[in-house]
């Protein structure tokens, strides 16, 4: 049979279209046709390497099998100022010095920093370093607390049946296992109990049979409870017997289809994740006896700026993935660390490229000590708009904000009302919790006629009934344009 033909003679292509006809299409395009990448733009795969942490002056000396141990990291996990010093020496003045002791005296949370972590952070610019502001405080830069701010912001301890289990999502609770973790972030939204005692006199949450059979006992008790997070604190610090019997317990209840095991850990020591055979080895037994059983097992995990992403992070997340264990990973939107789009899409690639899921970026709790960290809703929702579309959906993450008062994850997007003058935005949480719940940009960020109503506790109400009240009628006129009644489904 004769090939199909049209006026030019040439033949028709399979999808029916003539070769030419396509030809012709695409260079009348011209310009639309996207150009490749300039290779500069794939910084995301050029991981740091080699022995970066022997420009510490303690690490000079330190092999990289050595580094490489998780015994090491943990023996010489700094816990004091003074620590600080003797391990990056003249690295620092002793003005950055006398600014750092200053600021852990005003600090909610202690001092820990692991090896890996210290090398990590540029010391020749310790001011402006993204790492260094996320775990050293400095008292020259912290500033006053938002007025509203409470200790435990979000309310976990009065969503808690029992101690240390909090069931704030109809079918979700989150067990926290343990106090510690193998560092400690100056932005800790559980500083209220995590660590020892500092300014803060912490909330008891120690590993204990008795306190875990309380937890275990509820969420047995529970058939709607489906999901649980496991954390802390950090279940990197659980023991490798812990983390089974946690695992083992909980996928033996028949409602208990998720697991999640919530850890920085990889961040900040993935070194555990080369070397510790035996825990990893238990997290293993875990999501094998869950697949085996038709549940699902995962570890979420808190990466925040790209540079905390290395060579030992791409080692230790093939390990990971090679025992097909999926990792997600959940940001904290911080000032100074990832508030900018070119931050924030590089931490999103190379999260990507190291089969990390981009999972959340929260907008920073109101957390004690740390309003120097926290940025405005609009920064929020002006990034989110410039990470979507750079890479595929399911490694794009959600922007949240945490609301206030126990409201949950709500899309940052999804505020009722935003007053950018008075820096309240207002949210509502349906399927959570009647009313509303308010979240406040850092002072420091509006006009100073605004702060200084701020400062003013009768303007404070002032603002807030405002703000409420905006809300209010907004929820009034958008409901004229819905199919869903006000105040939930009926």
């Amino acid at each position: 049979m004769e090939p199909l033909t049209i006026k030019t003679g040439k033949p028709a292509l399979a999808g029916g279209e003539p070769e030419a006809a396509r030809t012709d299409r695409a260079a009348e395009a011209g310009g639309r046709i996207k150009p490749p990448v300039d290779p500069s733009e794939l910084g995301h795969r050029q991981l740091r390497g080699g022995a970066f942490w022997q420009v510490i002056p303690a690490y000079r000396s330190v092999s990289e099998a050595e580094f490489l141990d998780h015994r090491f990291q943990m023996k010489n996990t700094i816990t004091r100022p003074d620590k600080l010093l003797a391990t990056v020496q003249d690295l620092v003045s002793s003005e950055f010095y006398a600014d750092v002791e200053a600021g852990f005296r005003r600090a909610p949370m202690s001092l820990r920093v692991s090896p890996y972590l210290l090398s990590l952070i540029d010391w020749q610019r310790p001011y402006e370093d993204p790492l260094r502001r996320q775990f050293i405080p400095v008292a020259s830069r912290l500033l006053p607390d938002h007025p509203r701010l409470t200790l435990d912001s979000l309310h976990e301890q009065a969503d808690a049946p029992v101690p240390g289990l909090t069931h704030r999502y109809r079918d979700k609770a989150l067990f926290l296992a343990l106090d510690t973790c193998p560092v400690y972030c100056r932005f800790c939204t559980r500083s209220y109990a995590v660590g020892p005692d500092t300014e803060v006199q912490k909330v008891s949450l120690k590993t204990t049979s008795e306190r875990w059979n309380q937890a275990f006992d509820y969420i047995r008790s529970r058939p709607e409870l489906e999901d649980i997070v496991v954390s802390g604190g950090d279940a990197y610090n659980l023991r490798a017997s812990q983390v089974r019997q946690i695992g083992e317990t909980l996928l033996e209840m028949p409602n208990i289809l998720r697991l999640r095991f919530a850890t920085k850990g990889p961040a900040v020591m993935p070194q555990k994740l080369l070397s510790d055979d035996e825990w990893l080895g238990e997290l293993t037994w875990v999501v094998e006896r869950a697949r085996a059983l038709h549940k699902e097992v995962v570890v979420h995990t808190h990466f925040n700026h790209p540079n905390e992403i290395t060579e030992i992070t791409k080692r230790a997340m093939d390990v990971l993935f090679e025992r097909g264990i999926t990792v997600r990973n959940q940001s904290v939107l911080q000032r100074g660390v990832n508030d900018s789009v070119p931050a924030m899409r590089e931490l999103v690639r190379r999260l990507s490229y190291c089969n990390v899921h981009p999972y959340y970026v929260y907008m920073h709790d109101l957390v004690k000590g740390v309003e120097d960290l926290r940025t405005t809703v609009q920064t929020g929702l002006d990034i989110e708009k410039h990470v979507r579309g750079d890479t595929a959906g399911f490694n794009t993450p959600t922007f949240v904000c945490d609301a206030p008062g126990g409201g949950g994850k709500r899309n940052v997007h999804s505020y009722e009302h935003y007053d950018r003058e008075t820096g309240i935005a207002v949210y509502t949480a349906p399927s959570v919790k009647a009313g509303m719940f308010l979240y406040f940009d850092p002072i420091d960020t509006l006009s100073p006629e605004v702060q200084a109503r701020w400062a003013d506790p009768a303007e404070q109400d002032r603002m807030v009934e405002a703000a409420v009240g905006a809300a209010d009628d907004a929820l009034r006129r958008n409901a004229r344009a819905s199919s869903i009644p006000r105040g939930g489904v009926a």
